[in-house]
């Protein structure tokens, strides 16, 4: 008898124990959640900054930070899927930190849904709740990483530049070279093949001059300049095959006009297009590509490397530089014999008044991306300057909803083709950011978001521009370090050779 009653006793405490413990478990789950018991809701949506609020998201992006830019004591978000509760972050200053680990968890469970913002602000004693904020996670991811270079956002003089690499599933940034450690000379036109990071060229100017290619693991340094071609290598296209790389070539001038709301002109004077077969280091064009009685620029390679799409003006002396418009041209490539075919339009622009730029086309080769301004070429000084989309089984051209009244310019996609990220100066007029759209099956791009960063007031004091994003699967394998040998390397000199006969 004893012994059942000890039984008893030792089942009551233990319940007792059990109890007490989920009390306290409940009660550490409310402070963390900072459960608010009394609210008032109000209609009007909250301002936040950057505008992460209907957009779609990859469910391999950085925390989305962002502040509340409501005036209050403090600040509460809620984060939801389907009505449960999965992150929660307080803030007194309106600074909103999304935990990294508990965001990743949250995007992979919520794959193809919805996932919920709920903000609170205490104001005069009081909390107040905004409407929900709703975004919806993709199942598509975007490649993990993305190269641009920084400068400043003025291009008369250069100081200080690099180009850099992004991890995008967290907020690692690196540099892939930095002229701080090549006698402050200036790079530029990063490019990969493929969104393939071991396949990678960019260009050394003025000091120490030459195109760097990364190519099957090795370094090599380049000089495209040939007694036959206007100038080095300009703008560049890999082919898809990896041995082949376009270029323009061209005498470029700057203009700098005195009012504010136009502030430079790039133009060409002189312009043609190159191929590079970085095999054998010899350099060949064509006589449709390379026309003295018009400017060639802005090649871009079909997916299936069978042809070359360019930009192509009426050249004009640089006295009419507002009546230079671009098309956008074609012409068919044999990537065994080098022969080029015949040419056709693909963008008739200057017959309306407009020029193309930047054109890209999506890996599946459905789709044709552009910028289009009034004139000239370097849309990134337009505010004009907005992306187009050709559909290229129907021939019929739209502008996305991812556009805005000032600048949006250089873009590319994807791996997979269901992502873009593309130049914009949206935020301010003046500073180049980086902008990322979902491009559904159905050809639709959505809301574009702003490249997440992990201090959410980082746009606010960061004074470069960030310029030529592209979109890589995986981390570059290069850093100044590793660069430096073939840096200050003697360039081999590219030999012409001429395959029109």
């Amino acid at each position: 008898m004893w012994e059942k009653l000890n039984r008893a006793a030792c089942n009551i405490e233990l319940n007792r124990t059990i109890l007490f413990l989920a009390l306290i478990a409940i009660l550490i789950l409310n402070a963390c959640s900072g459960n608010i018991q009394k609210y008032t809701v109000t209609d009007n949506n909250v301002k936040i900054f950057p505008d992460y609020s209907g957009v779609t998201l990859p469910p391999n992006i950085a925390p989305v930070n962002f502040i509340i830019n409501e005036n209050a004591k403090k600040y509460l978000v809620i984060i939801s899927e389907e009505g449960r509760e999965a992150i929660s972050v307080k803030s007194s200053t309106g600074k909103i930190n999304i935990p990294l680990s508990k965001w990743k968890k949250l995007l992979q469970r919520c794959k193809g849904k919805d996932i919920f913002f709920d903000i609170f602000i205490k104001k005069g004693g009081n909390w107040v709740k905004f409407p929900s904020i709703i975004n919806y996670v993709a199942e598509d991811a975007i490649d993990s990483y993305v190269a641009y270079r920084l400068i400043d956002p003025g291009f008369e003089l250069w100081n200080k530049m690099g180009i850099y690499q992004r991890c995008l599933e967290n907020f690692d940034e690196r540099p892939v070279m930095i002229n701080n450690v090549s006698d402050d000379n200036c790079m530029n036109c990063h490019s990969f093949c493929r969104n393939d990071s071991r396949t990678m060229m960019f260009h050394m100017r003025a000091k120490n001059n030459g195109t760097i290619i990364y190519r099957e693991g090795k370094l090599s340094k380049v000089n495209t300049k040939t007694d036959q071609t206007i100038s080095a290598g300009v703008y560049p296209a890999w082919h898809p095959g990896g041995q082949y790389i376009a270029f323009s070539v061209n005498n470029i001038v700057q203009t700098f006009h005195s009012v504010k709301q136009i502030k430079v002109e790039v133009t060409d004077t002189l312009s043609d297009l190159i191929v590079l077969d970085t095999e054998n280091n010899i350099v060949f064009n064509s006589p449709a590509i390379s026309s003295k009685d018009r400017f060639e620029t802005f090649p871009t390679w079909s997916p299936d490397g069978k042809y070359l799409y360019f930009c192509s003006a009426r050249a004009l002396p640089l006295s009419q530089y507002k009546n230079i418009r671009y098309d956008l041209l074609r012409i068919s490539f044999d990537a065994t014999t080098c022969r080029f075919g015949t040419v056709d339009t693909v963008v008739s622009a200057s017959a309306e008044g407009h020029s193309v730029s930047f054109p890209r086309i999506s890996p599946d080769g459905k789709y044709l991306m552009f910028c289009m301004s009034d004139f000239g070429n370097f849309s990134i000084w337009h505010s004009e300057s907005d992306l187009f989309l050709k559909d290229l089984e129907s021939g019929k051209i739209v502008s996305p909803e991812i556009n805005s009244p000032q600048s949006e310019s250089y873009h590319t996609w994807s791996s997979g083709g269901r992502w873009i990220v593309f130049s914009s100066r949206k935020t301010d007029g003046l500073f180049t950011r980086l902008y990322f759209s979902y491009f559904d099956v159905n050809g639709n791009a959505h809301k574009p978001f702003l490249l997440p960063q992990k201090d959410p007031g980082f746009y606010s004091t960061f004074l470069k521009s960030y310029n030529v994003p592209e979109l890589v699967t995986t981390a570059i394998d290069l850093n100044p370090r590793k660069l430096l040998k073939t840096v200050y390397s003697e360039p081999l000199n590219a030999t012409f050779r001429d395959i029109s006969r």
